[in-house]
Order: C-alpha cells, then sequence, then structure tokens
C-alpha cells in the first residue's frame, strides 16, 4: 500500500534519484501484469493514458516501460511508441521446453543439497495455499488468482534452494515469452489446475526425501504438460484479436486497481 501511495504522489516534474527508485518500483508492477497476460498481444502502452490513470508523471514511467524493452517484454518503435510483443506457437514452445531443462535442474539441485527451513516453510505455505485455492468452487476468479500466487512462491522457491544465479536467470530469460511465466495460469480449467497441483506435492516430496533424479524428472514432466495445455490454448484461440483502444484503456484501469492493492 505504501508503494501506490508514493506513485501516488508523484510530481511532474521528477528527475532524480527519486524519479529512478519510482520507476523501479513501476517497472516491477507493470513487469508482473505483463507476465500475468493482462496487457493483450499488440496492444499499445498509451503513455498519456497511463500516466493519467496510474498518478504518475512520464518521467518514471517512461524509465519503466523503456527498462521493459530492454527485457523484450515490449517493442520500442520511434514516432509509434510501446506496445506488446506478439509471440508465436514455436516461441512459447521453445520457452517452455527450456524452462523444464531450468526447472528440473533446479529441482535436482534443490534436492541435493536439501532445503532450510525458511524454504521449507515456504513450500508447505504454497502447497497448503493451492490446496485451499482448489477447493474454492464459488469464485473462479479468485480462485485463479490466490492459485497463480501459490505457484509463482513453489517454483520461486525452488530457484531459491537450487542455488544457481544461473538456473534463475535461465528462468527469467524464458519468461520474457509471458505465456511462460510460473504467475501465468489462464490456460488451464480447474482440472488442469489441480493435476499440476498434485505434481507439486510428488516434487515437493521428492526434494524432501533427497531424492534429486525423482525431483528433476518429475519437475520437467511439470513444466512440459503445462506447455502442452499452453499449445492446445493456443491452437482454440487462432489469430489473436488486435488489442483496441478500449481494450488498452480497460487493462490500464485494471492496473491501476491492482496498483492500489498490496501484493501479498
Amino acid at each position: 500500500m505504501e508503494q501506490s501511495r508514493l506513485m501516488a504522489k508523484a510530481s511532474r516534474t521528477d528527475t532524480g534519484p527519486r524519479a529512478t527508485t519510482r520507476s523501479g518500483s513501476l517497472a516491477e508492477r507493470l513487469r508482473q501484469a505483463l507476465l500475468d497476460g493482462l496487457f493483450a498481444p499488440a496492444s499499445r502502452l498509451n503513455e498519456v493514458h497511463l500516466s493519467r490513470t496510474l498518478s504518475v508523471s512520464r518521467t518514471p514511467l517512461r524509465a519503466a516501460l523503456q527498462m521493459l524493452a530492454g527485457e523484450g517484454l515490449l517493442h520500442y518503435t520511434p514516432n509509434k511508441g510501446f506496445t506488446v510483443p506478439e509471440q508465436s506457437l514455436s516461441s512459447i514452445v521453445d520457452a517452455y521446453e527450456m524452462r523444464a531443462l531450468a526447472e528440473g535442474l533446479a529441482a535436482r539441485l534443490a534436492a541435493e543439497r536439501g532445503l532450510s527451513e525458511t524454504a521449507r516453510a515456504a513450500l508447505d505455505a504454497s502447497l497448503t495455499a493451492g490446496d485451499a485455492a482448489l477447493a474454492d468452487t464459488a469464485d473462479p476468479s479468485k480462485r485463479r488468482a490466490a492459485y497463480a500466487d501459490a505457484n509463482e512462491i513453489f517454483h520461486g522457491t525452488i530457484h531459491e534452494a537450487a542455488g544457481s544465479s544461473l538456473v534463475k536467470d535461465v528462468v527469467r530469460l524464458c519468461q520474457r515469452v509471458p505465456q511462460a511465466s510460473a504467475h501465468n495460469i489462464v490456460a488451464f480449467d480447474l482440472d488442469d489446475m489441480r493435476q499440476r497441483h498434485a505434481l507439486h506435492h510428488r516434487i515437493y516430496e521428492a526434494i524432501i526425501c533427497r531424492e534429486p533424479r525423482e525431483a528433476e524428472a518429475l519437475m520437467r514432466q511439470h513444466v512440459l504438460s503445462v506447455k502442452l495445455s499452453m499449445a492446445r490454448a493456443f491452437g482454440r484461440r487462432g489469430p489473436a484479436e488486435m488489442a483496441t483502444p478500449e481494450t488498452e484503456r480497460a487493462a490500464a484501469d485494471t492496473l491501476a486497481a491492482a496498483l492500489r492493492e498490496p501484493r501479498v
């Protein structure tokens, strides 16, 4: 909440270190919105509308957008601005296959090295949160959001437990394709999520029991099964619908609402 208050107080003349700090915070939230699939492929991020909607000045906003363009999450075209890149099926498949290798290695290293008490508690909490989310049949939107958070914590904790900065860098590279983000579960129905979560429990048990090969094999199976679900969803969707000014403004409004809520 404090972060959103700071952004809301941004002035139109921010140019110094405070603007740099603000742009970093803003880039973090915009990055998450892109990885969550909030902005449709081919959407143009209108700087004027975003600036007004998010109550931030253009200087930190443009710096944040430039950061994300440098990461490959946005495209910048002179005189046209920033747009969300359209991803081909082959790029999505490539990202998942690379992610399967990297995350499989992370699970193996975590099993070989063992978990700290903090990591074990985080994984326990993510599994419990996932169980609770999947038991909620009354509110599908709430269930998706809760499960997306639990899923991200599960995978992120294993990346950290692996103790390899290279593994984390490879996963981060894969997530330049938003559909390959651990937080993006838009292609999954309830049965999909239950199957994926059951694998989470098995991966956790393999790591706890110090079975590196089993942990690696299960994690690869898990990520590759997600790839198949995403590919099927991509095929059903057909050609991507063109983003419109209305959908772009709606996405910005949704992002503004999210910025007013604290991330947990």
